[in-house]
């Protein structure tokens, strides 16, 4: 079985989280699509996502082993153990639906802590004197990320700019994921729009990328 990796990247509950109803509704109708993937989820904001420090991981990226890692306190064993468990639950993902609000014309910060923790080398990246590369194009892989604003940003910054869909998509096609998916729920603080009226226009998108990843082979390097 194929696994759908569902990171869910805010603090209120699903009910009142725009991002989270319409993730919600994008993985139901993936997984009533694709029988062949199985669901797993992460809630970073209730679950334990460490944070980095020269402790747990050394210069190349890599979590502390052997002596430096029994030299540790409890503690930070546990961050180290529960950094390579989010790490191997990330790669052994062939989908991922990330759902997240904008904060400040990006993602919350938390998210990224969890991105440092899973881009590990060796495992996700491979750092060498020459390169670094990414290390996900071994396999089809398909990102969709889905990102609830209260404007419509992209019009507001005259198209210039929206840094947390940019980031996504450059460091996951960096990674090597094949193929990038984009959701954006506007408006949902606008007069003439409002929350439900912006849940709906985006599920509109969420029945186009399903049916979109639903019948459309994967070709390596698409973004």
């Amino acid at each position: 079985m194929k696994k759908l990796l569902y990171i869910s990247v805010n603090s209120k509950p699903e009910n009142m989280s725009v991002s989270k109803t319409v993730g919600r509704e994008f993985v139901n109708k993936f997984l009533n699509k694709n029988t062949d993937h199985i669901l797993e989820e992460l809630d970073i904001y209730n679950q334990d996502i460490p944070e980095l420090n020269h402790k747990l991981v050394n210069g190349v990226a890599d979590t502390v082993y052997g002596s430096e890692y029994n030299a540790l306190s409890q503690e930070d064993k546990k961050a180290v153990d529960r950094i390579n468990q989010l790490c191997d639950q990330f790669v052994s993902a062939d989908t991922y639906v990330i759902a997240a609000p904008m904060w400040s014309v990006s993602f919350p910060s938390r998210f990224k802590r969890y991105l440092d923790c899973v881009i590990l080398n060796n495992k996700v990246i491979k750092v060498s004197p020459d390169e670094i590369k990414g290390l996900l194009n071994d396999k089809e892989r398909n990102m969709i990320y889905i990102q609830s604003s209260g404007g419509i940003y992209p019009k507001i910054f005259n198209g210039q700019f929206n840094h947390g869909v940019d980031y996504c998509h450059d460091i996951f096609k960096f990674l090597g994921i094949n193929r990038f998916e984009k959701i954006l729920v506007q408006g949902v603080n606008m007069p003439g729009i409002g929350r439900d009226e912006a849940i709906n226009r985006a599920y509109e998108d969420v029945d186009r990328v399903v049916n979109k990843l639903s019948r459309e082979p994967i070709l390596g390097g698409r973004v």
